[in-house]
């Protein structure tokens, strides 16, 4: 029961912060947190989380309560590049970082 999150446009270490509070929680109570949290990713981890969480109902034919997390694993990704140009010809990058999601529930 396993669902992915492939090159989402939000960098890895944004996404971590909330990733660590719902690491090991149940599905019901992380899908509760993720849907009222006041960071914007969270809407991200949310979708792939209730993704997982359906697979798991429709093709394995699991209960909702009995899902935990098992892993949620935040990987970087492609790192678009981009310039801003300043003073005499020059220019600062800007690095425009993408991540991945692996997650994977487990039964209780």
């Amino acid at each position: 029961m396993k669902a992915y999150g492939k090159n989402i446009r939000i960098s890895p270490k944004k996404l971590r912060v909330v990733a660590e509070i719902i690491r090991n929680q149940s599905a019901t109570e992380a899908l509760s947190f993720l849907k009222f949290a006041p960071k914007k990713w969270a809407g991200i981890l949310y979708k792939v989380l209730f993704s997982a969480v359906s697979n798991a109902i429709n093709n394995n034919s699991q209960n909702e309560s009995d899902l935990y997390i098992k892993s949620l694993v935040i990987n970087k990704w492609i790192v678009y590049k981009r310039s801003n140009p300043v003073s005499r010809w020059r220019a600062h990058k800007i690095l425009k970082r993408t991540s991945n999601i692996d997650l994977e529930l487990q039964v209780k």
